[in-house]
């Protein structure tokens, strides 16, 4: 088996993981705030988390170099990860996919003024593009915009700015400061939120917020071992299985119908998010920002992979 195939094959398999992991947030979504279902998330993820964490070789503290990125990165996962547990919580499936696809379009816009990236033509065409395919999957006019879809959009934006800020930090600060910050932030708002509204949960569903943990985990793991056995331009794409997920457990599950439009917003997200990937590896960026992004919200559950890394330097 080549690396190209093995890569494909073990982002597939992460992704069937977290989409897994998103139905389970979606069903404990029907019976609890979503703030909570995200906060008890964040706790019972601290003892996985905490045993990668462990491995940092580095000495220091937790104190960043760049106190105000850091900062800024920290409220991006907070937004990213409140949206995401709010829109899984409330809208189907295929929709919240949809608009969290276009997590590389937005990161492409962000690293001109942040990473200094030079955008051209072909590139921008494909980002305007995409981001018409949100508006054929929203149909303003046609149905009710909710919440939910603010959140959504506001989740994905808010994890390109961080997905972004990484790149633009490098090396420079410890995977330490950028892993526990981020946990840190989402689990004292999510904690702070308790306030606005709590259930008590049941011993089984309290359990689910563990799986919810465990399957975010792994799946950032295999997505690692992924890049470390295929190239990212070919590993990359392999994301967008996830809509095959999110409509086969939205049809089982939740009894969710996709409409047409759904379908053709996705495909022209899908296209013009695989063709900025395929620019990136024919070498038009310097930075290739759209090919290393993931399209994860960034949890305590499931952490940046690029991060993670950093603390399990797989070999291939």
């Amino acid at each position: 088996m080549t690396g190209n195939v093995k890569g494909a094959l073990l982002q597939l398999a992460a992704m069937g993981l977290y989409a897994t992991h998103d139905v389970v947030i979606k069903t404990l979504g029907g019976v609890y705030p979503p703030l909570q279902i995200l906060f008890f998330a964040s706790l019972l993820s601290f003892p996985l988390v905490s045993m990668v964490l462990m491995r940092d070789p580095q000495p220091g503290s937790l104190r960043p170099n760049s106190m105000g990125w850091v900062v800024l990165r920290t409220g991006c996962a907070v937004v990213a990860g409140m949206g995401a547990f709010f829109a899984f919580s409330t809208l189907p499936l295929t929709q919240v996919y949809a608009i969290l696809f276009t997590t590389p379009l937005l990161i492409t816009i962000l690293s001109i003024p942040l990473l200094g990236e030079r955008v051209g033509l072909h590139r921008w065409a494909a980002v305007v593009v995409g981001l018409s395919g949100v508006l054929i999957v929203l149909r303003p006019g046609a149905q009710d915009l909710q919440l939910g879809h603010a959140a959504a959009l506001a989740g994905a934006t808010a994890s390109a700015m961080g997905a972004v800020i990484i790149r633009r930090l490098g090396r420079t600060e410890r995977p330490l400061v950028l892993m526990m910050w981020p946990m840190l932030g989402n689990f004292f708002a999510a904690g702070a939120a308790l306030s606005l509204g709590y259930q008590p949960m049941a011993l089984p569903h309290l359990a689910m917020a563990g799986i919810i943990a465990a399957l975010g985990l792994i799946g950032s793991f295999l997505v690692i071992m992924a890049y470390r056995a295929g190239e990212a331009a070919i590993v990359a794409p392999m994301q967008y299985s996830q809509i095959l997920w999110a409509t086969a457990y939205g049809w089982l599950l939740f009894d969710e119908a996709i409409h047409p439009a759904t379908l053709v917003g996705v495909a022209i997200i899908i296209g013009s998010g695989i063709y900025i990937v395929w620019r990136e590896g024919r070498g038009v960026s310097v930075n290739r920002p759209a090919t290393t992004a993931r399209l994860r919200a960034e949890v305590v559950t499931t952490p940046k992979s690029t991060v993670l890394q950093r603390f399990w330097p797989l070999r291939r």
